[in-house]
């Protein structure tokens, strides 16, 4: 099924500014889909594929190449695969520094960013594509338990069944850890890495400890445990989202949160089946608040940060979104009935919190407090708009 993802409209205003773009995203989010999108809006726009040899070959110049297809724009899709890409646009953009002439799409972060900042800075700008989201499905109270098992990978929630689904997501994981992470020069076993994983879903939600985690897979040091870290962070598939840091005179929890950025690949890691099983696991809570962070974080622009805050003391919010000098927060409860705790109410007198939502599987949104409302999912892009209006 063809979607319209809401980063459309923003991929081509900032195309109309920079001579290219940046788009990221885990491998199967839809960033190809998008960019043939965006190709049929531009006359003789030319995509080629760096997975595959034959188009790597018409690369074998890439000077030439370039300079004979300044009149399009040219969609490199995979560019992580074919790193010396970099060094060949940044002499080729200062000698036709036009607006829209590349868009770079990739599935690594940190690896793709590290080349492009190098080479390409102040010459391209940079979008994270996530998988589906709940306003681009347009997501009701009937159909949100299936994004919240499936999660938002286009295959994964389009398949026929739950049970189609599960397999589809079985081979993912499978086929980044055994292709994809290998194709990147990553020699770390497989088995390893999806044993971590795994632990990783058990604490989705949770402090990240490296210590607890490097006992429990026999003994791996701190810098392992980070090291396996840093690689599911780099390929988006993995949201370490650190603590607000704020001078208040209280203790802070300090260590970061921990979050499987796809609630269908978190339920995979989990064996958890279908909503029944769902529902009936202890996860369902910690499931509902990372597929909502996920929300947030694709609808929030640029100039945004994105923390969670608590206090030794118990005082939390899940997540404080801050611009300029105005925070906000963002209780996730998965009820239909939700109340926020003692801890809430005191963090939002804490951090002087300018406005708040409650993000449940409502129907309809409601008041809850001065300045504070619950929200269905659904609702996240107009009131984080309504946030961030000058």
């Amino acid at each position: 099924m063809k979607y319209s993802r809401h980063l459309l409209p923003t991929l081509q205003e900032r195309l109309n500014f920079y001579p290219g773009m940046v788009l990221l995203g885990p491998r199967q989010a839809g960033k190809t889909t998008l960019a043939r999108q965006l190709a049929g809006m531009y006359p003789d726009a030319l995509m080629l594929d760096l997975e595959r040899s034959s188009d790597r070959s018409a690369l074998a110049q890439p000077e030439l190449f370039f300079r004979q297809n300044r009149h399009r724009l040219v969609i490199l899709d995979e560019v992580q695969h074919v790193p010396d890409l970099f060094a060949a646009l940044r002499p080729e953009i200062d000698a036709d520094r036009r607006s829209g002439r590349f868009l770079l799409l990739g599935s690594a972060s940190g690896k793709l960013l590290r080349q492009s900042a190098e080479s390409l800075a102040g010459r391209v700008g940079y979008l994270e594509l996530s998988p589906l989201l709940a306003s681009e499905v347009g997501v009701t109270t009937a159909t949100l338990p299936t994004l919240l098992l499936r999660g938002g990978f286009p295959p994964s929630f389009d398949a026929p069944s739950d049970a189609m689904s599960g397999v589809w997501r079985e081979d993912f994981i499978r086929n980044f850890l055994e292709r994809d992470l290998p194709q990147l020069g990553i020699k770390t076993p497989a088995a390893s890495l999806h044993r971590f994983w795994r632990m990783l879903a058990h604490v989705h939600a949770q402090q990240f400890n490296a210590s607890q985690l490097g006992q429990a897979m026999g003994g791996s040091s701190h810098s392992t445990v980070g090291h396996y870290l840093d690689l599911l962070v780099d390929a988006l598939l993995v949201r370490r989202l650190e603590p607000l840091a704020v001078n208040l005179g209280k203790r802070l929890v300090k260590a970061p949160k921990i979050y499987i950025r796809d609630c269908g690949l978190l339920h995979s890691l989990l064996n958890i089946p279908d909503s029944n099983t769902l529902h009936a696991h202890p996860v369902v809570g910690a499931s509902w608040e990372g597929l909502v962070v996920e929300q947030i974080a694709a609808h929030s622009p640029s100039g945004t940060e994105l923390n969670y805050f608590r206090t030794a003391a118990g005082a939390e919010i899940d997540l404080v979104l801050t611009r300029g000098e105005k925070r906000y927060a963002f209780e996730m409860k998965y009820s239909t009935t939700p109340k926020p705790t003692k801890g809430f109410w005191q963090a939002m007198k804490d951090l002087d919190i300018a406005k708040a939502w409650v993000i449940a599987p409502v129907e309809h949104a409601y008041p809850l407090a001065e300045n504070v409302a619950v929200i269905p999912v659904q609702g996240l892009p107009d009131v984080i708009a309504e946030a961030i209006a000058p």
